[in-house]
């Protein structure tokens, strides 16, 4: 009971303090609950290629049929239970939409290990920006709780994600509940296979219909080949008719620990 109440008063904390935008197609990840350790840094690139997606224009959003997400994502640890995560979006595409689109701001905060929790727990809040002409609002605001518990050799993490636009067309809707999962299954010390689910549900007072919300499910690979690298690998395809049909993801990262490379 006590784990539980301080649980309770750290997500409470959180929510109190920290103000905080939707992934869309720039970062498609399930986070882990735990942060970057005190003086590491990573540097990751996420590059995501949209198969089949909108061919118009709508609510003047360009299109994301066939186009190309490259995301910078740099993530410091300033303590071993807090990070913050900065994003740098960009677009490749032909007709005008390659350009640098926005960029976003995430501080995080873990549960210490000295609580001795039976699950892996953390919060992110994440602010941003991104140009209108990508995104219905381009100020949003994001607040995730991450959840996640290693079985022998299955993973398993649980965002239940919550956006809310700060200006746009959808500022009016409130709050937007986007949950995220991830399963997957260590085949041997290099390679884990597993599926990872997005969805966008609609907001919390009025769930929008099935048809009309965003729903993907991606085949997963991460690949574990150093202890300083990451590369996830994922095929995804739409679950809704409001989703892009299939897009295609690879996250490369590099892990620096500034103090070892000075010791």
């Amino acid at each position: 009971m006590k784990k539980l109440l301080q649980c309770m008063i750290l997500m409470a904390l959180c929510l109190s303090v920290l103000q905080a935008g939707a992934q869309d197609n720039y970062e498609i990840q399930v986070y882990g609950a735990q942060t970057m350790t005190k003086g590491s840094t990573m540097f990751e690139l996420h590059s995501n290629f949209t198969g089949a997606g909108t061919r118009d224009i709508k609510n003047g959003v360009y299109p994301t049929n066939h186009i190309v997400h490259e995301t910078l994502e740099i993530t410091h640890g300033f303590k071993d239970n807090f990070e913050i995560g900065f994003y740098m979006f960009n677009a490749l595409g032909d007709n005008g939409r390659s350009a640098y689109v926005g960029s976003h701001i995430r501080p995080r905060i873990a549960a210490p290990q000295a609580w001795h929790l039976p699950v892996g727990l953390s919060f992110s809040a994440e602010v941003g920006y991104q140009k209108s002409q990508y995104s219905e609002d381009d100020w949003t605001v994001e607040l995730r709780p991450i959840i996640d518990k290693t079985f022998d050799k299955l993973y398993l993490s649980f965002n239940p994600t919550f956006d809310r636009s700060l200006h746009g067309l959808n500022k009016k809707d409130g709050f937007v509940f986007s949950p995220n999962f991830k399963a997957s299954y260590a085949v041997s010390s290099v390679f884990s296979p597993g599926l990872e689910y997005y969805g966008s549900l609609g907001p919390l007072n009025n769930f929008s219909p099935a048809n009309q919300q965003n729903q993907q499910l991606f085949l997963s690979l991460d690949v574990d080949f150093s202890p300083v690298w990451e590369l996830n690998l994922g095929y995804g395809f739409g679950l809704t008719d409001a989703t892009d049909k299939s897009i295609y993801k690879m996250i490369l990262g590099r892990r620096i620990d500034w103090h070892h490379k000075k010791s």
